[in-house]
């Protein structure tokens, strides 16, 4: 990590058409290395099949031909995003006339600990060489030979074109003693972001000496409102819980106000079913619509990041806005409706890093917002909060410029 600190020092200092450049180097490098990668991934997932890993994990762990293009593609998308560094963010003169300038300056070394999921090692490392970043990452076992091979891509890379190849670390190689050092980096790691399981997430938040910019878990809440479209509320809920139901924006809990139980929630739940979807349902909702699993008070604060769903049926808004109040983990949520009214009252009453109306959860997420990639989805509210790009991974610093000035 001390090999990350010095190189950050050189990362820091490349120019915009650079870093640029860089990361077009990477992404064509990835595109060579495509057959490497998926065999080392291949690898990764017969141990995961071998050892129980979960469905859900195993989805996120894969990497086939589309997806390993699609990694590369982000890189060359966050090559094209403006420089985040240098942005003057405020500038004025003091009585005395010493001028004043904020401008944006990278963290230098960034952290990352997340479990199964490949396409963050390049992610991460994109957009903290893009924001002038060096980048230590574990990635955990279950990953280890994907990760390995990603990470020799891009060094390999970056020391083509005559970078540090420091600039990218792993400390994969040393295990939890690896992930133990790295929460403990401080000095050495400037930020230390987490991306996984609510539990890696709270230990990686309780053990760190680093300072953490926290992502948290997606119980994720619709809610169909009695003014909701059927065709919207039917579309919109298949799509973020079934188009890819491992992921931290797929739809957990659905509510439905009122006389929409009635008048669409037999067509949602029948579009659900017949897509695989577990029903999990209060007693409302079972009354409505037939093979339902009771549901329990666990249910209502499951991430379940399976073909799973909870759903009940309230009177009111105001109830649905209790129940988001009492089980929401502040990632997502959205209104169906057809209520304007009822839709900016949700906007501004939900407390959450994105609130949408009438779109699909599934659209949480850096690419979509035009991010390139995204380090993560913070559901803290320092400094970062929602999908977390580029300016996310710079801090600021104070340029004053004088001509002898003294304090009296």
């Amino acid at each position: 990590m001390r090999l990350a600190k010095s190189a950050s020092r050189s990362i820091g200092l490349l120019g915009d058409g650079d870093k640029a450049s860089m990361l077009r180097a990477i992404a064509h490098a990835i595109d060579e290395a495509s057959d490497r990668i998926i065999a080392a991934n291949d690898e990764d997932l017969a141990r995961g099949r071998a050892t129980g890993l979960s469905e859900s994990l195993q989805d996120r762990l894969r990497l086939d031909a589309p997806r390993v293009a699609a990694l590369a593609e982000a890189v060359r998308a966050v090559a094209e995003l403006p420089d985040p560094v240098g942005r003057l963010l405020d500038e004025r003169v003091l009585p005395n006339g010493v001028v004043l300038q904020k401008v944006s300056v990278p963290f230098g070394v960034v952290g990352s600990i997340y479990e199964a999921r490949p396409n963050v090692t390049v992610d991460i490392a994109a957009l903290a060489l893009r924001s002038g970043n060096a980048v230590v990452l574990r990635g955990g076992s279950a990953a280890e030979k994907s990760n390995a091979a990603l990470v020799d891509v891009m060094r390999t890379a970056l020391a083509d074109r005559g970078i540090d190849a420091e600039a990218i670390q792993t400390v994969d190689d040393f295990g939890r003693e690896g992930a133990r050092e790295l929460m403990q980096a401080r000095g050495l790691v400037d930020v230390l972001v987490p991306r996984g399981s609510a539990q890696l997430i709270e230990t990686v938040v309780t053990e760190s000496s680093v300072p953490v910019i926290e992502t948290g878990a997606g119980v994720v809440h619709i809610v169909l409102d009695e003014s909701a479209p059927l065709e919207w509320a039917r579309d919109i809920v298949v799509n973020a819980k079934v188009q890819r139901p491992s992921v931290c924006n797929a739809v957990e809990t659905v509510l439905v106000v009122g006389s929409a139980a009635e008048r669409v929630l037999p067509t949602v739940a029948a579009a659900l079913q017949e897509q695989g979807v577990t029903l999990h349902g209060d007693a409302r909702t079972a009354s409505l619509i037939s093979d339902v699993v009771p549901a329990t008070d666990e249910d209502w604060s499951t991430e379940y990041g399976t073909l799973d769903v909870s759903i009940r049926v309230v009177d009111h808004l105001d109830d649905a806005l209790a129940h988001i109040r009492d089980y929401s983990t502040g990632h997502t949520e959205s209104i169906i409706t057809d209520d304007d009214a009822n839709a900016e009252r949700f906007l501004a009453e939900v407390d959450a890093a994105v609130v949408m109306a009438n779109a699909s959860t599934r659209f949480t997420d850096g690419g979509e917002f035009g991010f390139g990639a995204e380090v993560g989805i913070s559901t803290q509210k320092l400094h970062a909060r929602g999908p977390m790009g580029l300016p996310e991974l710079t801090s600021t610093k104070w340029l004053a410029r004088g001509a002898g000035q003294t304090r009296r």
